[in-house]
Order: C-alpha cells, then structure tokens, then sequence
C-alpha cells in the first residue's frame, strides 16, 4: 500500500472553506443558527473534534445537503487516519485466498 503524500483533510477544513467563507457566514452565527455551542464548533474547524451524527444533521438541514454529507465525510477522514497509521501492520496481513 502507498504511503499518502498529504495529510487526509479534515472536514472542519471543508466547512470553513467551502462553507462559511464562501458564504461569507462567521462561525458564531452557524452555531447561533444550528443551535450547537460555539466551542464545539471551534473545535470541529480547528480539526480538533469529530462531526458527530448530531452535528451532521444540523449543519446539512442547515445547508441543504443529504443527511449523510457530513457524516460520510467524517467516516471517510477517519478511515484514511486509521489506514495510514496501520499501513505497515496491514501490509504483513495476506488477503484470504478466493
């Protein structure tokens, strides 16, 4: 298995880029609008929290997404961050023969 050039992005990345600046929306005001405390939301953009289901819901009401967007996204960075941090233990495990 290659080892990945970059980091996997984390999806407070996402929402800060795509969302809130392109949207012109402060992060105050998305968590004034979804009803979440600002901390959490601070922590999520910083990287430093997960989106957690009840996030996910929100922020995708919110913006008008599939209920899974959020979700998918973080199931997805967290998956990335376990493989590669595994990469080398998954390589001594032989795939069962079909």
């Amino acid at each position: 298995m290659p080892t990945r050039e970059r980091p996997p992005i984390h999806p407070g990345e996402v929402l800060k880029a795509d969302f809130l600046q392109d949207m012109n929306i402060t992060p105050y005001q998305l968590a004034k609008d979804i009803g979440i405390p600002r901390s959490r939301l601070t922590a999520i953009l910083k990287g430093e929290r997960a989106i957690t289901p009840d996030t996910a819901v929100r922020l995708s009401r919110y913006f008008g997404l599939s209920g899974r967007y959020w979700i998918n996204m973080q199931a997805r960075y967290d998956y990335e961050i376990v493989r590669n941090k595994l990469e080398a233990e998954l390589d001594q495990i032989a795939p069962i023969a079909s």
